[in-house]
């Protein structure tokens, strides 16, 4: 999948071999998840038991339309995770998408790499600016010193 062009559509039911009634769960939230792959060498996708800790789910999906993929998504393996709540706002369930080695049904997503010559010509006139900009201040201030020096001597 490509950031920003393509659309990701979820579906969802419940597992009827569980005993929970349908108005036990009253929200569900859809979130795109990094896969272990995508996790190696990255503190800031890494899997926690603590859910106020876990950083494997960051991005939420609008379950209900296609979603786009938004642009700033990083490039990775995903998959994806539904969360269930009762009334309460408490967690009550959830399901993945991937298998029970967390190696199949993950996806890629592409990030976009376009770089445009007007952001690269900009980048390079507001980072060639302050350097000139400090030169040109510290020329100046050295002159002045110079010609306060040569008036006082007389």
């Amino acid at each position: 999948l490509k950031a920003g062009d393509d659309k990701i559509t979820v579906s969802w039911s419940l597992n009827r071999s569980f005993r929970a009634t349908d108005d036990l769960y009253k929200k569900v939230k859809v979130t795109l998840c990094y896969a272990p792959a995508s996790q190696v060498d990255g503190a800031w996708s890494k899997t926690e038991d603590d859910m106020t800790k876990d950083r494997t789910c960051q991005f939420t999906i609008n379950h209900s339309l296609g979603s786009m993929i938004e642009n700033d998504a990083p490039e990775a393996s995903y998959f994806v995770t539904v969360y269930a709540s009762d009334s309460a706002g408490k967690e009550v369930g959830f399901g993945q998408t991937f298998g029970a080695r967390k190696s199949s049904n993950l996806f890629e997503i592409h990030a976009i790499s376009e770089r445009h010559l007007s952001l690269e010509i900009s980048s390079m006139c507001f980072s060639f600016f302050p350097a000139v900009s400090l030169f040109g201040f510290y020329f100046v201030e050295r002159s002045k010193r110079k010609g306060s020096q040569g008036i006082e001597r007389r």
